[in-house]
């Protein structure tokens, strides 16, 4: 006769215990590390009246902020999200001599201290620079002006974008591209109806964290920026003004609009993942 115990389903081993205890841990680690400084931000900021709360954040100081840290993260997104598909695809598809260099000249960005990467991006674009010298000539000034911002932002976000495709890309085989153009497809049609289609979600991914990181960024932009009210300061850079001048709640109230808004693009981006996903699988 056969044990019925042997017949009953066995209980599947985990290597970390069980799901109460994991997910008392998460909720315990991302408390004190996201959630509690988070919280610390919106509370110095509830102790303001409405009054003093639009005459922070609603500055023309700090609305020119706003509009040169969101334009010029959103070129960067979008600069990076085209050009990081490029080198994904040329590390994925292509062997050639020096690609595992390259490969890691993309996580650069990552490893260099950002102050380094702002003095760096300076010397090279100033009009004396290696480049800025062929620039200047012609009219077209990069340090010191809102174009510098927009390369600071841009040299941060590189890694992002293609370290989000090139899993997607290892997944997505050759033999795709070989069947569509089998079927009569030209490479326009196959790039669009065929590879970017699976690419979606992967490169709106890669777009939010490039622009999310150029949002915040400081140490970099300061440098090669002249950080002039009005033209060239960025948002986080008024809220360590602020801090200097011992000003929290405006300096807390400008980082809790930076927040939000950062919060509700991050939202948008997944509805658009969901989106995608549901989309492309019908």
């Amino acid at each position: 006769m056969t044990n019925p115990a042997a017949t009953l389903p066995q209980p599947s081993r985990r290597v970390l215990p069980g799901f109460g205890l994991s997910l008392g841990f998460t909720l315990t680690y991302l408390g004190l590390i996201v959630l509690l400084p988070l919280s610390a931000a919106f509370l110095k900021t509830a102790g303001m009246s409405w009054h003093d709360f639009v005459a922070a954040v609603a500055s023309p100081r700090v609305m020119a902020s706003y509009r040169l840290s969101f334009l010029a993260s959103l070129a960067a997104g979008l600069v990076n999200s085209f050009f990081g598909l490029i080198v994904a695809w040329v590390l994925v598809r292509y062997s050639f001599p020096g690609r595992r260099i390259v490969d890691a000249l993309v996580d650069l960005p990552f490893a260099l201290p950002t102050a380094v990467a702002g003095i760096a991006l300076t010397t090279i674009y100033n009009k004396n620079g290696w480049v800025g010298q062929y620039l200047e000539p012609h009219g077209i000034k990069v340090a010191y002006t809102s174009i510098g911002v927009f390369v600071a932002l841009t040299f941060i976000g590189v890694p992002f974008v293609v370290r989000t495709l090139q899993p997607v890309l290892l997944e997505l085989e050759p033999e795709i591209e070989e069947a569509a153009a089998s079927l009569g497809a030209n490479r326009w049609k196959t790039l669009t109806r065929v590879i970017l289609p699976e690419l979606y979600p992967a490169l709106l991914t890669g777009f939010a964290l490039a622009f999310a990181r150029a949002l915040g960024e400081y140490g970099s932009v300061v440098f090669i920026s002249s950080n002039m009210p009005m033209h060239t300061e960025i948002t986080p850079l008024v809220i360590i003004t602020k801090l200097e001048q011992y000003d929290y709640q405006g300096a807390t109230a400008i980082a809790t609009v930076m927040l939000m808004a950062s919060f509700s693009m991050l939202l948008l981006i997944n509805l658009l993942q969901k989106w995608s996903r549901r989309y492309h699988r019908i």
